[in-house]
């Protein structure tokens, strides 16, 4: 008997495989339609005719942003948008027009059940059912906890597609599966934070001070959500001091703080963190970061993502050596200044200080559209001379280590060690917002008519006209004539908590 079925035609054999798909998939639709279910009448109906458009899920990633805690929450919100338009772009452009099926009937479904307005397109897969899984599937792959809250509700949303008689089952198992695979394609393309390891070496000997025994913590009052994180910080660190103080005497507190402890720690963003970690490197005490200002790249590239994670590696005594940057003269005649981030001339340093200008009044956000707007609208470059010629610049950026690429853009640096820059030029002429367009879409390290991106160990800038600006960690500053932008490797220690698996 088998013998003869395999020799029957291919034909033949998909038509049998064919029909009883096609047979499974109207039994359980049958089955789903006449079944009760109880208390689920009055809901299932409403949560599938919020997901039109993905309503839903954009309200859903809104409210992770906005009560979620740290960039996680924030990445997993993104992530969940992303995914969703990816689904969805592949489904209404791609899957609908291959497959024309057409939609159930709905004889045996309910007329309570039934949405008001039926769908028109094709059935097969089902486009809400793609877009609830491949938003729970990203924000599951940056956060297991929203991912957890979520998923529920995303099931909920691809059962009701059948529950209404919207779909057939496998429209709503193919739309999940390609929801899922929209979900992991983002992550190929930006790979999330967990597939990207922690600035790892070099090791450096930090002492453990579970508790914060020895460990002066300042805050910076002024800075994004600096007071909830101190308070955060009194909880987990019941013999640490905390020192609270406005942004006017960070600086002189923080040098009182690194000559009486044995760590200093610091609760504020990337400039607040850079005074710290000024402090900390000449007095030779470790530095623990406190993510709570507007912007924590520092933080982050640490791997420094909440509370939590510094007091575990001060409770172990987990740290890295990293590099600072470093430009000669400093600000206000210092004989340095240092960034563990960035140095910038050009159209940036402008921005930070037309959004500082207005952002008490206005909102950073808008602050920063408006203030990029007027930037590049501007007609006349920064002058300046680079290894002995004379050119005009839009944009002169120096890292301190080289970024990774994440997604179109330079995110992340994998070795805050590396002793190098990470110099990119953007050059002067026509357009200025093109050519940061460009430059920002032709990647780290690639070279364009506009762009230039370079590894330096130091950088001699000559011939700065008086008034020129200059921007490092989102700090800003005038300018001398002549700059050395270098580096100073491994200068600092950072408490830095290690990767468990």
């Amino acid at each position: 008997m088998s013998d003869v079925y395999w020799e029957q035609p291919a034909d033949t054999v998909r038509a049998r495989v064919t029909a009883l798909l096609s047979a499974w998939d109207r039994d359980v639709f049958h089955r789903v339609a006449t079944r009760h279910w109880p208390g689920a009448e009055p809901l299932l109906p409403r949560l599938s005719h919020s997901a039109n458009h993905g309503l839903l899920w954009f309200g859903t990633a809104a409210g992770i942003a906005a009560l979620g805690r740290g960039a996680r929450s924030r990445r997993a919100a993104v992530r969940g948008v992303a995914s969703l338009a990816l689904a969805s772009a592949t489904i209404n452009t791609v899957a609908k027009r291959s497959v024309r099926r057409a939609r159930p009937v709905l004889d045996a479904v309910p007329v309570v059940r039934r949405l008001k307005k039926q769908p028109f397109t094709t059935s097969f897969p089902s486009g809400h059912s793609a877009s609830a899984a491949a938003f729970a599937t990203g924000v599951l792959l940056e956060s297991r906890g929203w991912g957890a809250a979520v998923a529920p509700v995303a099931a909920a949303v691809a059962l009701s597609r059948v529950y209404t008689g919207a779909h057939y089952p496998s429209d709503v198992l193919v739309g999940a599966a390609l929801g899922v695979g929209a979900a992991f394609a983002v992550r190929g393309l930006v790979p999330t934070r967990s597939q990207l390891p922690a600035p790892g070496r070099p090791h450096a000997d930090a002492p453990a001070l579970p508790g914060g025994t020895d460990v002066v913590v300042v805050v910076n009052l002024a800075s994004g959500s600096s007071t909830d994180m101190a308070a955060l910080v009194r909880d987990a660190l019941p013999a640490a001091e905390v020192v609270e103080c406005p942004p006017e005497v960070v600086e002189e507190e923080l040098e009182r703080a690194a000559g009486r402890c044995r760590a200093l720690g610091v609760v504020g963003g990337d400039g607040t963190v850079n005074r710290a970690a000024a402090a900390a490197a000449r007095h030779g005490v470790p530095l623990a970061v406190f993510p709570g200002g507007t912007l924590n790249h520092f933080a982050y590239d640490l791997g420094v993502e909440s509370v939590h994670d510094t007091c575990r590696a001060l409770a172990e005594g987990d740290a890295v050596r990293v590099d600072l940057g470093r430009f000669t003269p400093g600000p206000d005649g210092a004989d340095h200044g240092y960034f563990v981030n960035t140095f910038s001339l050009g159209v940036y340093p402008e921005l930070v200080r037309l959004r500082e200008r207005w952002s008490p009044r206005i909102g950073g956000v808008p602050a920063g559209v408006l203030g990029a707007l007027k930037v590049l609208r501007g007609e006349h470059p920064l002058e300046a001379e680079l290894h002995g010629r004379r050119r005009p610049l839009w944009l002169l950026f120096a890292g301190n280590c080289m970024y990774r690429r994440m997604g179109p853009t330079p995110g992340r640096r994998a070795d805050l060690a590396d002793g190098l820059l990470d110099v990119r030029v953007v050059h002067g002429g026509r357009l200025p917002g093109l050519r940061l367009l460009a430059a920002v879409l032709a990647g780290p390290l690639s070279r364009s008519p506009v762009h230039a991106a370079v590894k330096l160990r130091r950088l001699r800038i000559e011939g700065l006209s008086p008034g020129t600006v200059l921007a490092y960690d989102g700090e800003v500053t005038q300018a001398p004539s002549e700059l050395l932008v270098d580096k100073q490797d491994e200068a600092l220690t950072v408490y830095r908590p290690q990767v468990r698996a």
